[in-house]
This record gives C-alpha cells, sequence and structure tokens, in this order.
C-alpha cells in the first residue's frame, strides 16, 4: 500500500499545483458557475476531477470511478458505489476557494462492495496527507496518528446549519447547546475530519452525507482511534449516502455521549 499512497500523494499534489493553487483568489469571470444553492462548481473542480479520473483510470483499468462532478451530471454513475470503485471529490470546499478563502482540499478514496478500504485526503495549503487503509491506521505526512480529544469543558463541537430545518436546528439548541462549546464548521471535510484527531474539535454532526465529502475521511477518523458512524450506530456505507445523519468524534465516548443527547 505504500506505493499507492506514494501515488496518490503525488496526483494531488500535481493537481494542487497545476489547476488549483494558481487560482486560489484568481478566478477569472465565468470560472464560477451555481449547480444549486449554495453549491458553485468552479473551472478548478471540473480540471481536477477529469485530470484525476483519467490517472485513476491508467493506475487501475477497469475499476470504475465516482467523481462528484461527473454524478452531477448523470445520476447513473452513483450505481458504481455498490461495487469497487474510486471516489473523487475533486476541490472539497469549493464554496470557500470560490471565495477566496481557505480551507479546501482534495479527497480521494477506494471502495469496494459499499464500504472504503482506503482513503486520502491532502490539504495543498498546508501540504498535509491525510491517508488510511482500513486495518492499518491512520497516518498525516506518512507518520501515524491517534487521535485525541481537544481536552476542554465542555467538549468543542462543530455543527452547520446549513442543511438542518428549522426543528433540528431548534433542537441544536435546546438539546447540545447547553452542554457543548458550539463552532462552526470550515465547510470543507478535508479540513473537518482532521480536526477531530488532531485535537482541535471534539465532534461533529453532518446532515449531508454525500460519499465524495465523507468517505476517506470517516474510515481515516475510525482507524485513528475516534468514532465516525450513523446516529444509530452502524458503520458509513458509501452505497448509502442519501442516508442522513453521520456524527464524528475525537473518540468513543465523547460520540456516545453527544449521540445520546441528540436523541434523547
Amino acid at each position: 500500500m505504500s506505493a499507492l499512497n506514494d501515488e496518490i500523494h503525488d496526483l494531488m499534489r500535481f493537481a494542487a499545483q497545476r489547476s488549483m493553487l494558481p487560482r486560489f483568489r484568481n478566478l477569472a469571470a465565468g470560472e464560477v458557475e451555481m449547480k444549486g444553492k449554495d453549491d458553485p462548481v468552479t473551472i478548478v473542480d471540473l480540471e481536477v476531477e477529469a485530470f484525476l479520473t483519467e490517472a485513476l483510470t491508467r493506475l487501475a483499468p477497469g475499476v470504475a470511478v465516482v467523481g462528484e462532478e461527473a454524478v452531477h451530471a448523470d445520476k447513473a454513475v452513483l450505481d458504481h458505489l455498490k461495487h469497487q470503485c474510486w471516489i473523487i471529490d475533486p476541490l472539497d470546499g469549493t464554496a470557500n476557494f470560490a471565495e477566496g478563502k481557505e480551507p479546501f482540499g482534495i479527497i480521494i478514496a477506494l471502495a469496494d462492495a459499499g464500504e472504503t478500504v482506503a482513503g486520502w485526503i491532502y490539504d495543498p495549503l498546508k501540504d498535509r496527507f491525510c491517508h488510511a487503509q482500513r486495518g492499518a491506521g491512520a497516518f498525516v505526512n506518512g507518520e501515524q496518528v491517534i487521535a485525541r480529544t481537544t481536552g476542554q469543558t465542555p467538549p468543542v463541537t462543530a455543527v452547520s446549519r446549513i442543511f438542518l430545518t428549522p426543528e433540528q436546528s431548534a433542537m441544536v439548541d435546546e438539546k447540545l447547546a447547553p452542554h457543548y462549546t458550539l463552532v462552526d464548521i470550515p465547510r470543507c471535510a478535508a479540513e473537518q475530519y482532521p480536526r477531530l484527531a488532531l485535537g482541535e474539535n471534539d465532534v461533529s454532526s453532518f446532515q449531508r452525507t454525500l460519499a465524495w465529502d465523507h468517505a476517506a475521511g470517516v474510515l481515516w477518523l475510525n482507524e485513528a482511534g475516534g468514532k465516525a458512524a450513523r446516529l444509530d450506530g452502524s458503520a458509513y456505507r458509501v452505497d448509502q449516502h442519501d442516508a442522513p445523519g453521520l456524527v464524528g468524534a475525537s473518540s468513543p465516548a465523547i460520540w456516545d455521549a453527544f449521540v445520546g443527547r441528540a436523541l434523547g
């Protein structure tokens, strides 16, 4: 797996240096469009996905590629999530990038029969490369990491209200706010998952659970010794990406306490 990690790292870094970094805070008119409300796409998303799709197909001929933008163009691409496939988020944090803000990154996962078997998360500004293989631990720039909490009381909780209903937002205020220090999410899974293992956040809840956002991060956090799972405790599967609700935490105990309060 070491050779594959190196190959993926090289691909991600090259894509960032060729397409992403030169356009950061330098997007031209017409290089940003809206796919929907709060859902922009840039020329960088399209270029990076096209490059990675071609490169990964050469790397593993016959393995399907599920890219965020390919799915937007053709929902039938999602059928590949049931089988062996690569999953690509070519520019995670597009809204940040389009506004000239950090953070943003590239996410790649390898899945088989609905389960993530390996994942890679790259932050080009920090040159931080997170990777994990199922059953082999979690790593940052080649060094194994063990999830740690913030050590703060109350625990630090990152919550997004963007996709919450008014009732769900009221639940956050009633059940969670009295027991946690609430902070904003970075609007970038490539940043949020590392925060949950590196002592910056203790817990985060996600309403949308799209495979390209979460497949790699869930595996990486669990391999680090944290916990990411559905609200009922079941494992996250990439072929159940339409199911709502996912919680990640820096430790299983913090996960249990948070979910207990959220559902209690």
